[in-house]
């Protein structure tokens, strides 16, 4: 059984901390959860029913905001990392370790929030890029539970769905999430039209792994790509983010079967994002 139990985060790169907050408070109609400052960044994150999204912007000097202004200058804002939730950190380790993903020793991290002054502190290790098919991934045992975001609108998003990275080498990029890390395959499909999808079950959210038709990626890097966030109901949040000025497409049945999506077009920090209503299971 694999030591990943979910997903505990995606980090968001932004030019503006702000301007980022502002967005996603927008989209997801939800307040920040947590802001801190800390290690060259600026963070806040909004704390779903699943996961949290932490957006990140550089402040200061030093290395590490060095760091993040590079990786803003060459590839602009968007998906920068992902980080697993695993109860043991330990045997976490171990597994990367055993499957050659040469993790970096477990450190000891926490953080401070800005306005009510909790603290969390957790214990992580991280992959090494190379090995993971360029790809950051983190993993995460946390001390306690983050609090959760506020709803600041009728609608809001509760959920992710599922993140998607995009492959060029559809059985390596298997082998990782599947056999290396453990996550269960929840569907391998071809389609002419949409390309090679694999579903990977983390926690009650997936991790989808797709080489699109004609897909010019390197078949040995992958790269996060995008998005879906799940709603309740599909029309009426695309009423509230259509009267908050942000494109979004018209509401359509989804590829899978029992939901409806919709397309943001605008409003993501240039992330490709999609919302989906999933029918009620019987």
């Amino acid at each position: 059984m694999s030591p990943v139990t979910g997903l505990d985060h995606v980090v968001v790169l932004v030019n503006d901390l702000d301007v980022g907050v502002t967005a996603y408070q927008a989209l997801f109609a939800r307040a920040p959860a947590w802001r801190s400052t800390g290690d060259g960044a600026e963070t806040a994150l909004f704390t779903l029913d699943n996961m949290s999204l932490e957006l990140m912007s550089p402040t200061g000097e030093g290395a590490a905001a060095d760091r993040i202004r590079t990786v803003l200058k060459e590839y602009g804002e968007g998906l920068a990392s992902i980080c697993f939730a695993t109860s043991d950190i330990a045997r976490m380790h171990r597994r990367l370790d055993r499957m050659a993903l040469k993790p970096e020793p477990v450190s000891e991290g926490g953080s401070r929030d800005a306005t009510s002054g909790a603290e969390l502190t957790w214990r992580r290790t991280r992959a090494s890029t190379e090995a993971a098919r360029g790809v950051r991934l983190f993993f995460l045992e946390m001390a306690g539970e983050r609090p959760r975001s506020a709803v600041t609108a009728d609608a809001p998003v509760t959920a992710l769905d599922h993140i998607v990275i995009a492959t060029g080498d559809p059985e390596r990029s298997a082998a990782l999430y599947g056999a290396r890390l453990g996550l269960e395959m929840a569907l391998d499909r071809s389609h002419p039209d949409w390309g090679h999808l694999m579903f990977f079950r983390c926690g009650d959210l997936i991790v989808e792994t797709v080489q699109r038709p004609g897909s010019a990626l390197d078949a040995a890097q992958d790269r996060l790509y995008g998005m879906s966030w799940r709603v309740t109901n599909a029309d009426a949040t695309r009423a509230r983010l259509v009267s908050a000025g942000i494109d979004a497409s018209d509401v359509r049945t989804g590829r899978q079967p029992g939901t409806r999506v919709l397309t943001v077009r605008t409003g993501t920090c240039g992330i490709p994002t999609l919302l989906v209503e999933r029918a009620p299971r019987p």
